[in-house]
C-alpha cells in the first residue's frame, strides 16, 4: 500500500472530509490518506487532532515529517490559495508527486513561482479543477470551437476557476484579454482569444449548475449541463498520477486559468474595460 499525505491549512473542509474515502475506492484501497498536517485548527471548531482521530489518520507535527514518510503529497487548503505558496515550499522541493488543490494559487506570478520551484527539483505536480474531468467536456470534440458561454454558481473568489478551467481545456491557453461585462448581482466577463474566439463566463448564483453553450464554425450547437460525479472522475486522475507520474494538465493551461481569474477579480467593478492577459 502506498500513502497519502495531507497538508493543509485547515482541516475539517469538504476536500479533506472525502478525499480520503475517494482515493482509496479510486485504488482498489492499494493507495490511502494516512497522515495529516494543518497550520491552524478549524473554524467549524473540530481541531487538528480531533480531526485525525475521527478520520483515522495520524496527526504528524511538522511538514518535513509528513513530506518525508509519505509516497505521496496533497496540498489542499482549496478555499486558501494565498497559503499556497507557503505550503508548497517543502513539499515541492522533494522530489515526489505532489497535487495542489484548486485555485493553485492568488496570481500568475506566484504560480510560476511555484511551477519554477517543482521544476527545478525533478517535483511532478499539478492542479485542476474537478471540472476539467467531468465525461461531458471529455466527450466533446475541441475542434473548431467558435464561441463558449460559460454559467454557473458561487462567487468569483473561490468558484471561477470551475468556469476558466473547462474554458481553457476546450478553447486552450492563449488567452488575449478580459473584460467584465456583468452586474453587482450578476458577475460576468468576456474573454477573448488571440486567434479572436471568445467565451463568457458568468455567476448566476447558488442554485445554477455549471453549464455550457458552445458554438462551432459550422454553427453546430453543443448544449451540456455538467452533472456527472466530477469529483469522482477527478480523483480517478489524481491516483492515476500518483500511480504513473503523469501530470494531467499543461503548465500552460494552468498558468492561464490562474490570469484569468486574477484579472477577472481585478476588473469586476470596471465594466466594459479590456484587461490584458499575461
Amino acid at each position: 500500500m502506498k500513502t497519502v499525505g495531507f497538508i493543509d491549512y485547515y482541516l475539517d473542509n469538504f476536500h479533506s472530509n472525502n478525499y480520503p474515502k475517494w482515493i482509496k475506492e479510486a485504488s482498489d484501497g492499494e493507495i490511502e490518506a494516512k497522515y495529516a498536517w494543518a497550520k491552524i485548527d478549524s473554524p467549524s471548531g473540530m481541531t487538528t487532532e480531533k480531526w485525525c482521530e475521527k478520520n483515522n489518520i495520524k496527526h504528524i507535527d511538522s511538514i518535513e515529517e509528513l513530506v518525508e514518510i509519505s509516497d505521496y503529497i496533497i496540498v489542499l487548503a482549496p478555499d486558501n490559495p494565498e497559503v499556497h505558496e507557503e505550503l508548497c515550499q517543502i513539499p515541492l522541493r522533494s522530489g515526489k508527486r505532489i497535487y495542489v488543490d484548486k485555485s493553485f494559487a492568488p496570481n500568475r506570478e506566484i504560480a510560476k513561482r511555484l511551477f519554477n520551484i517543482a521544476e527545478e527539483n525533478n517535483t511532478p505536480m499539478f492542479t485542476s479543477s474537478a471540472l476539467r474531468f467531468s465525461d461531458e467536456l471529455k466527450e466533446i470534440n475541441k475542434d473548431n470551437i467558435d464561441f463558449i458561454m460559460s454559467a454557473g454558481p458561487g462567487e468569483a473568489d473561490s468558484y471561477l476557476i470551475h468556469q476558466a478551467e473547462p474554458i481553457v481545456s476546450l478553447m486552450g491557453y492563449e488567452s488575449k484579454r478580459i473584460m467584465s461585462i456583468g452586474t453587482k448581482i450578476t458577475p460576468s466577463w468576456v474573454i477573448e482569444f488571440c486567434d479572436g474566439r471568445k467565451a463568457t463566463m458568468s455567476l448566476f448564483g447558488w442554485d445554477c449548475p455549471f453549464s455550457l453553450k458552445i458554438n462551432k464554425e459550422q454553427r453546430q450547437l453543443i448544449d451540456i449541463d455538467i452533472t456527472t460525479e466530477y469529483f469522482i472522475r477527478f480523483v480517478e486522475n489524481m491516483v492515476d498520477f500518483f500511480r504513473t507520474g503523469q501530470v494531467k494538465v499543461d503548465k500552460k493551461e494552468t498558468l492561464a486559468v490562474m490570469s484569468i481569474c486574477q484579472k477577472a477579480r481585478e476588473c469586476i467593478d470596471n465594466t466594459g474595460v479590456w484587461y490584458e492577459l499575461d
